[in-house]
């Protein structure tokens, strides 16, 4: 019976110690133990001594310590514990880079991550570890090659449907801890979500669970340690942003420009084995089992298990095609087959963001048929609705192949004109009115519309451009229908 394999590594100049307690017992203890073993000494027995130049070396003997700044609550990846000490993943690192480099960093302790930050810009700290290169710290900070990269995930609670892009979500809160990378890059790269402030990975999480906020970006080893530790498993991964990894660094002072190139000399040293041996080691399960003799009980146990996961299988898949079946019937207007208003609310919010972040042109037209309850009263609602129909597939057959068409309501159609600023909406908009006067539609009598247009301004939302072009609708039918409106005192947009 197998009981402990306990190993323990001590960060100082020494090469790693692992301390084996193994209770006698069968041949499988011994070689668990045996393994164990040499699994944790291996990086220590291996590691390689960096080669300095003589200004290095030169460097090193003028600056005997160096002091370095860390965050004291950052589990798994490094935390100040009770002792005083810096334990975690990042500690770990730097002491195999300390200890290939010759670099003797001294923890300065602080209490948050904000006062090491500050700590940092008052020279109190010549370094800093573990932290994302961004421009507001790049100001001060030069940095090494990443330590470890680990994914950012979004995390919301398991009601909340899968985010595909942030810049989509109008009004939605996200809580994120104060001085942090992410902070940073949310605030500029996303001004429609509205951020709440936390002191601690925690505090973010907790808000989460607590219904407080609707979502956090976190690393997902630090999500997924925090929320098992907490419990929290009303929480769930709900996307991930391109190019949003976490780079993880040490930041080195501007004026300190060989130390970070000596660091860059240990941190080249480090193996992607010894890189995950570290990951594992803090937030692997540790496991306590008994030898298993009898195997039939566990092959038992695993076809039970491989049916049950086979039949989860089917049952996600069919799911899932229920799930895009019922997407497909939400966001498609069932009489014209064109998309419908829900369908386009998140893409055209995006469209919007993503014109006025890269100032590019983007119009709406909102057509309306012109007197179209008199050919419901007149012709019937079947003649009605043979004549939506058909004014939908003609605005899909006359539009570029870069215009969303859909449904906006009733007898009123939305066309969005990408790249099109509002000289090229009108001409667009008087050929679409042009086909329909001259279209001869499913009833006894010729057909017109008007048309509202605007174009995308500084600080425009969905709603604010849409009552521009209902104003500019209003106008058109004001002054005799069959017209294109343009009720809007507007300056070219790249201005």
């Amino acid at each position: 019976m197998t009981k402990v394999c306990e190993c323990l590594r001590e960060t100082r100049r020494l090469p790693l110690r692992c301390a084996t307690a193994i209770r006698t017992g069968r041949l499988l203890g011994r070689l668990l133990a045996a393994l164990c073993l040499l699994a944790w000494l291996a990086p220590a027995t291996a590691s390689p001594l960096v080669e300095l130049s003589e200004s290095e070396r030169a460097y090193l003997q003028a600056h005997p310590s160096i002091p370095l700044c860390v965050d004291p609550d950052w589990w798994p990846f490094e935390l100040i514990d009770e002792s005083g000490r810096h334990i975690g993943m990042a500690a770990d690192l730097i002491a195999l880079v300390g200890q290939r480099t010759g670099v003797n960093l001294q923890l300065h302790p602080t209490r948050t991550w904000e006062e090491s930050l500050n700590a940092a810009q008052a020279s109190a700290c010549m370094a800093l570890s573990f932290l994302n290169s961004t421009p507001d710290r790049d100001q001060w900070l030069i940095f090494s090659e990443p330590l470890l990269v680990d994914p950012n995930v979004l995390i919301t609670r398991e009601e909340h449907p899968f985010i595909s892009d942030l810049a989509a979500l109008e009004g939605k809160s996200i809580a994120l801890p104060r001085g942090t990378a992410m902070l940073e890059r949310i605030t500029r790269d996303f001004p429609n979500l509205r951020i709440v402030l936390t002191d601690s990975e925690r505090e973010a999480l907790a808000l989460v669970s607590e219904r407080k906020v609707d979502m956090t970006l976190r690393s997902l080893i630090v999500a997924a340690v925090t929320i098992k530790q907490e419990g929290w498993f009303n929480l769930k991964i709900s996307g991930q942003i391109p190019g949003y990894d976490n780079q993880l660094r040490m930041g080195v002072l501007k004026s300190e420009t060989m130390l970070r190139d000596i660091l860059d000399k240990g941190i080249a040293t480090l193996t992607p084995l010894e890189r995950r041996q570290i990951v594992d080691r803090h937030v692997s399960m540790q496991v306590v089992t008994d030898v298993v003799t009898d195997y039939s009980l566990a092959i038992w146990l695993g076809l039970v298990l491989a049916a049950i996961l086979a039949t989860s299988l089917v049952w996600m898949a069919r799911l899932g095609k229920l799930n895009r079946q019922l997407k497909s019937l939400a966001e498609t207007d069932q009489l014209t087959d064109l998309p419908n208003r829900h369908a386009i609310d998140s893409s055209f919010a995006l469209d919007i963001i993503r014109a006025q972040r890269y100032d590019r042109p983007l119009s709406v037209i909102l057509l309306d048929i012109d007197h179209f309850k008199a050919v419901n009263d007149e012709l019937g609602h079947l003649v009605g609705d043979k004549v939506l129909v058909e004014f939908a597939r003609l605005l899909k057959s006359g539009l570029r192949s870069v215009d969303t068409v859909c449904r906006w309501g009733g007898e009123e159609f939305l066309v969005i004109c990408h790249e099109t600023d509002l000289g090229q909406a009108v001409q667009l908009a008087e050929r679409i009115l042009e086909q329909i006067r001259t279209h001869a539609f499913p009833c006894s009598r010729p057909l017109t519309s008007s048309a509202g247009l605007a174009t995308v301004l500084r600080g425009d939302s969905v709603a604010t451009l849409m009552q521009r072009a209902d104003e500019s609708l209003y106008d058109a039918k004001h002054r005799g229908r069959d017209r294109v409106g343009v009720k809007q005192a507007e300056e070219a947009f790249a201005d």
